[in-house]
């Protein structure tokens, strides 16, 4: 399959959507970076990558580190991390608090923020730094060691960041969290304000579909562990619209208000996609369209 030129058709093919959506107004980083960029990056099991527009650009990852976190997570502490986590699809905004309080703190899923934090208090329990140690993992897999923390989103998500305080109180009085709130936050906004390209962010995620390897070699993940993390992002990766992707796409992807879209085809590749303009649910308005039209032109898909 010649990638560059399939690339090349689908940046024509969805051209008239770039710039079309919003970019994410409730942090003040984001709300001002130009919609009219996009990039898409394909990287195979080998770390051969091609890609086309911006795709060379870095942009906020946000929620799309959650699915490192959670690999990270499995990975040094294995499964009992799902007694404090469900597997489960929320149809609830991603910043929710209504269904802690049904389920007695336990969150619905991972890549809700929630349940991100959870992953990222057994991650800091694990290894004692767990932004650090989550950078220091995608900088290796995306063999760019310039990957790396924004500080201005940092501070921006820290200042707007009353909600997931009270998610991270509420899972504390229910005994969920393991590390003060005030620690665990500064490690969740330092971690969402990781900035890499849709070659970096191809080239990381390629261990989902390498089954649980790593770009050297080695086992992140059992076979076991890499497709439950696939079916998770399949089912809760694109917040409260993961039906419609699912419907649209039909690959497992996890997306960040950052306009970012990561997704996988299991044994084969992995897609990148970046373009700040969002829906009402917080996806990637091209970002989506321009996986919609990679499904449809190659027939890959889960199902």
């Amino acid at each position: 399959m010649d990638y560059q030129e399939l690339l090349e058709r689908i940046e024509a093919d969805i051209a008239p959507l770039v710039g079309s959506g919003t970019p994410a107004e409730y942090i003040p980083a984001l709300a001002s970076v130009d919609p009219r960029q996009f990039g898409m990056a394909i990287a195979d099991l080998d770390g051969n990558v091609h890609g086309v527009g911006d795709w060379r650009t870095a942009f906020s990852a946000q929620s799309i580190t959650k699915v490192f976190a959670l690999a990270l997570a499995l990975a040094e502490g294995g499964d009992s991390l799902w007694e404090r986590v469900g597997r489960e699809p929320s149809g609830n905004p991603f910043n929710s608090l209504v269904q802690l309080e049904y389920e007695n703190g336990i969150p619905r899923n991972p890549f809700i923020n929630a349940g991100a934090l959870v992953v990222t208090d057994r991650l800091q329990t694990l290894t004692g730094d767990a932004s650090s140690e989550l950078l220091k993992f995608l900088q290796e897999e995306s063999g760019n060691p310039d990957v790396a923390f924004d500080a201005e989103v940092a501070a921006s998500e820290a200042e707007n960041g009353d909600r997931n305080a009270a998610l991270a109180h509420f899972m504390a009085s229910y005994g969920n969290l393991g590390n003060p709130v005030p620690a665990l936050l500064d490690h969740y906004f330092w971690q969402c304000s990781i900035e890499l390209t849709c070659a970096d962010l191809a080239l990381a995620a390629r261990f989902l579909a390498r089954h649980g390897l790593r770009a050297d070699g080695s086992r992140l993940l059992t076979r076991s562990e890499a497709k439950q993390i696939n079916a998770v992002m399949l089912t809760c990766g694109t917040y409260d619209a993961a039906g419609e992707f699912a419907y649209r796409v039909g690959l497992p992807g996890k997306s960040g208000v950052g306009g970012g879209i990561v997704a996988v085809v299991p044994g084969l590749c992995t897609l990148a996609v970046w373009s700040p303009g969002l829906d009402a649910q917080g996806n990637s308005v091209a970002g989506v369209a321009a996986l919609d039209r990679f499904t449809t032109l190659t027939g890959l898909s889960v199902f």
